[in-house]
């Protein structure tokens, strides 16, 4: 550095530097410029609150930490179904946005732990965001985009299968035909109207209304209905005339029965049966208590005001349609064993309002689709004259198949374009 002392002033001179210009990036003061300010050039703008936003749903801590309650998730998950069996641990741990918990016999309950929907959401947030700020559209990453959209579309596809899908059951007898099918999980309280002659007017009462014991009016029932008892799980045995218990209710069967309450199944084999105390009554008063459970059977009737009722507890039904009648079921196994070697139901298919009218054969690995459903052969009666279809309704259902295409496809490309592009190099170099 050369200097000049010219009357107590000090000039700095630039340095030559390469071709003269001085070193690269250093600048030179401006005369009269203040030099005892402090420098803040070396500074970072403060990020806005929606930059913060980002970045921490973009973080990869987040990613850990919600891998991480996934796997507490599915650990805890699997543990309860021991004692609350596989359809309702689904529906506590998995099927809800948190865990809640509360004293037994209490009717409050605190969310304790994050749910399946709540890691979920928060991972597929996670990973969108993560895409959109880390990864710039080129060439050259076109199989990490198409990766990642893959995994975003499964995780999607089973969000949407969680919420859309529904699986229920068809059982035909030989000779018989249906138009519904039955979600035996999800019983309710049917009261049919069958005045006119064309056809039946069907009043549905879920069973967590029944659940609830609240006052219960439509308008297209001219009475209210009271739920006196309900029993998740039950079992309805004869009254005899000397048990103590008294008779479970004033009307119709329930005048000689007893129920006796059980515990929640827990077998996947097995399922609870709610049982049911209802009261009917109209301006004028109280008819009387009936008892409905699915081990009553038949349909009581209840006479309003000179019009029939008939009521009953029974699984929910899907009505379609269409009708499916079974033609013949037929059920082989290997020679000298009981191993089923195949079971299938010819079933004819009759939709009037098409006319459409055809024959059918379901088996094992081959079901019948239609109409937005699928019908799988499922299982069949002890004396092979019945037949059991399950019945699956998943718009969702293709989601799966095509990430997977897409993750593969992904990985496929990704693998060529740095092939291709390391063999490039090594010809370069040859």
């Amino acid at each position: 550095m050369r200097t000049q002392e010219k009357t107590g002033k000090t000039v700095i001179a630039d340095n030559p530097g390469r071709n003269g210009k001085g070193h690269p990036g250093v600048r030179s003061p401006v005369a009269g410029a203040r030099t005892d300010l402090p420098d803040t050039s070396g500074e970072r703008p403060q990020p806005s609150f929606l930059d913060r936003v980002v970045l921490f749903f973009s973080s990869l801590r987040l990613t850990v930490v919600l891998l991480g309650l996934g796997l507490i998730l599915v650990f805890a998950g699997t543990i309860a179904q021991v004692e609350l069996g596989t359809f309702k641990a689904q529906n506590e741990f998995f099927r809800g946005f948190f865990i809640y918990w509360g004293p037994k016999g209490a009717n409050w309950k605190l969310p304790v732990f994050p749910g399946g929907y709540f890691v979920g959401g928060l991972l597929l947030l996670n990973l969108v965001a993560a895409h959109f700020t880390r990864f710039k559209w080129t060439r050259k990453k076109a199989g990490i985009w198409l990766t990642h959209v893959g995994v975003i579309l499964l995780l999607v596809g089973q969000l949407l299968t969680d919420l859309l899908s529904q699986e229920s059951s068809m059982h035909i007898r030989e000779g018989e035909a249906k138009n519904y099918s039955e979600v035996d999980r999800d019983p309710e309280l049917a009261i049919v109207d069958s005045t006119a002659a064309d056809y039946d007017q069907v009043v549905a009462i879920p069973h967590h209304l029944l659940q609830s014991r609240k006052e219960i009016q439509t308008k297209e029932l001219p009475f209210k209905i009271r739920v006196r008892e309900f029993f998740i799980n039950s079992e309805v045995r004869d009254r005899a005339p000397e048990d103590p218990e008294p008779a479970a209710a004033t009307r119709g069967k329930g005048t000689g029965a007893v129920i006796l309450e059980k515990p929640k199944v827990t077998d996947n084999d097995m399922r609870d049966v709610p049982s049911a105390v209802v009261e009917f009554s109209t301006a004028q008063g109280s008819l009387g208590t009936w008892l409905v459970s699915e081990y009553v059977n038949g349909m009581q009737p209840v006479v309003v005001d000179g019009k029939k009722y008939l009521i009953s507890m029974r699984p929910k039904r899907i009505y379609k349609p269409f009708t499916l009648e079974l033609l013949k079921f037929q059920h082989d196994v290997y020679p000298g064993t009981s191993i089923p070697k195949n079971f299938s139901s010819r079933v004819l298919l009759d939709r009037p309002s098409t006319g459409e009218k055809r024959e059918v054969l379901i088996y094992m690995n081959t079901p019948l689709r239609y109409a937005g459903e699928t019908f799988y052969q499922a299982s069949f009666d002890k004396d092979d004259h019945g037949t059991v279809l399950q019945v699956v309704h998943n718009p969702s259902w293709l989601t799966p198949y095509l990430s997977c295409i897409m993750v593969g496809a992904g990985l496929v490309v990704q693998f060529m374009t740095h092939l291709i592009g390391f063999a490039g190099k090594r010809k370069a170099k040859a």
